[in-house]
Parts: structure tokens; C-alpha cells; sequence
């Protein structure tokens, strides 16, 4: 499906296409190049749209593809990245990922999005109202949506990291729940996000070595500048799998403590009525002779002093920590 399809003319807009057929020799009535945006293209859209744009010495089957890691390609006239977009579903605290497949070519750029994350209407709508990335041509708009996708992981991880921190509270807090299955879950996430998101260091770095020669400046130097958000980006995710690998080991801990002074109670209470029932089991044996077995006060020294031995033990169990 067509999200919007424009061509730009020295950083502004000069035709715009309703339909893929509208780009048939396009360049005959445009000059500059054509930036188009695709959503959840069917494999016949993108191979058309390819073909109109000179991008078909690339596979739109091998596109549509899933991925589970960026994919840089340089092979042929046309480069293209696959990048994994991602947006935070706070009600099920969980990291959707999605995809953004950017091509290149000489005189077009097309980007195709698959997921709910990362829509480019805006970055399009402040980019035509600046005129900043469509002065750098197909490879300024390429920066810009990297960057865009990259920017995207912020708002991403600011709902992640507010979970992560809640269950760091609730690790510390005076309940005796622990939140473990809560900090798997998010754990997972996590490591899903690094590997989606640490992948795309070295495609992006290949991608500045072998185009940047050939690339305007401002669209190299903005994708300089966007390598450096995406290792800022790599470094957070990696401070908020830390954190959770604490709160994971001090969550076991706890749980831990609190196993062995559960133990430690039940040890004492069971020491408690040993004696009691040791009495009890003796004097329960039916013998003939006992001591103090006819005594008028026998019953009562007897369970008084089993009271009193009770609390005693009680006394110095408590003492010591373990009630």
C-alpha cells in the first residue's frame, strides 16, 4: 500500500503520485529524485514499484522476507537496509518489533515499513517545512529515516525502563513477593531489543565506509551523527540489562532469606513443641509406677513446667531473631 509517494526538486516538492502507475517515466516530467513510502507492501507492489524506480536489481521476495537482524546490501547499483523498528506495549510490558526495509538508488529512495512503530508522516512533513535531508537527495532522506527509527527506540525504552525500575522496587520493598517471573519477562525483552538494535552498529559502519565518498556531505555527516545516537541507544539498553540482571540476583537472594527464616521459624516452633510432647509421649506409656504419678500436684507441676520450658524456648528464640 502507498503511503505517500513525492518528488523533490533542490530540497522541495514538485509532483506528487497518487498510484504506482502514476510513476511510469516519471523522469520524463521530474526532475530530482522520488521518495516513496510503502506499508506492508504485496511482493507484486514492491517488485513494480522497483522496476518504476530502477531499484529491481534487488529481490522483492528476498524483502519480504522476516529478519530477525539488520541486513546491509551494497552488491549492486541499489543499496538497501532492513532495519528492526520498535515500540513498547506498556499494558503487556513487552517490545514490539517491526521492520524498515530503506532502498536507495541514484535518483530514488524508498522505504518500506512493516509494524505499527516508526511511521515517517511527520519526519516527511518537518523534512518538506525545513527542507533539511531533501537537499542531500536519496541519501539524505536515507539518513533521516534511520535516524528516525533510531530516535524511535527512545520513547521504546523510556517505557521499558519505567517497569525495569518498578520491579527494582518491588525487589527492595517490605513485601515478601518478588517479582522473578516479572523480571524474566523483561529480561527477554531486553535481550531482544540488544540483538535487534546492537546488530545494526556494523551494517551502518560498513554502509559509511563504502558510500561515504559518494554521498553528498550533509547526508554523510548525518549519518555520522546518527551512528553516534545509535551507540548512545546501544549503551542504554545495555545499562538497563545490567540493571535487571541485579534486580534478578538480588530478587533470588531475597527469596533465599526469606526461605531460611521461614526455616528458621519452623525449626524453633517445632523445637518448641518437642518438649511438650516428649512429656506428653512418657507419661502417656501407662506404667504402673511413675514418679509423682498419685501426686495431688503432679498434673499441675507437670504441665507447668512443660508451659514454662515452652516459654523459655520461645523467650530465647525470639531473642535471637528467629520469630
Amino acid at each position: 500500500m502507498i503511503v505517500n509517494c513525492v518528488a523533490y526538486q533542490d530540497g522541495r516538492r514538485s509532483a506528487a503520485f497518487e498510484r504506482l502507475d502514476d510513476l511510469e517515466g516519471w523522469r520524463d516530467r521530474c526532475e530530482g529524485f522520488v521518495w516513496l513510502g510503502l506499508r506492508m507492501p504485496t511482493e507484486a507492489e514492491l517488485d513494480q514499484a522497483c522496476r518504476l524506480l530502477d531499484l529491481d536489481d534487488v529481490s522483492a521476495a528476498e524483502l519480504l522476507k522476516p529478519h530477525a537482524r539488520p541486513v546491509l546490501s551494497l552488491d549492486g547499483p541499489t543499496a538497501y537496509l532492513v532495519l528492526r523498528t520498535a515500540r513498547y506495549d506498556d499494558a503487556h510490558e513487552n517490545i514490539v518489533l517491526g521492520e524498515m526495509t530503506v532502498l536507495v538508488g541514484p535518483d530514488a529512495v524508498c522505504s518500506v515499513r512493516h509494524g505499527q512503530a516508526s511511521a515517517l508522516a511527520e519526519l516527511r512533513a518537518e523534512m518538506e517545512r525545513t527542507g533539511q535531508g531533501l537537499d542531500g537527495g536519496p541519501w539524505g532522506v536515507f539518513a533521516a529515516i534511520v535516524g528516525k527509527v533510531i530516535d524511535d527506540y527512545g520513547p521504546a525504552l523510556d517505557g521499558f525502563e519505567n517497569d525495569a525500575v518498578e520491579a527494582e522496587r518491588d525487589v527492595f520493598s517490605e513485601s515478601r513477593f518478588q517479582p522473578v517471573r516479572r523480571l524474566y519477562k523483561l529480561k527477554r525483552e531486553v535481550r531482544e531489543l540488544l540483538v535487534a538494535v546492537d546488530a545494526l552498529q556494523d551494517p551502518l559502519a560498513r554502509l559509511i565506509r563504502a558510500r561515504e565518498s559518494t554521498m553528498p556531505e550533509a547526508a554523510a555527516d548525518d549519518l555520522d551523527e546518527v551512528s553516534e545516537r545509535l551507540d548512545r541507544t546501544v549503551t542504554r539498553i545495555q545499562s538497563l540489562s545490567n540493571l535487571l540482571d541485579a534486580a534478578l540476583t538480588a530478587s533470588l537472594a531475597q527469596i533465599s532469606v526469606h526461605q531460611n527464616e521461614d526455616m528458621r521459624r519452623i525449626s524453633a516452633w517445632v523445637a518448641i513443641a518437642a518438649v511438650p510432647t516428649l512429656v506428653a509421649g512418657i507419661y502417656g506409656m501407662n506404667f504402673d509406677h511413675f514418679p509423682e504419678l498419685h501426686w495431688r500436684l503432679g498434673y499441675p507441676v507437670v504441665l507447668g513446667g512443660m508451659l514454662a520450658v515452652a516459654f523459655g524456648l520461645y523467650r530465647r528464640f525470639k531473642k535471637t531473631g528467629w520469630f
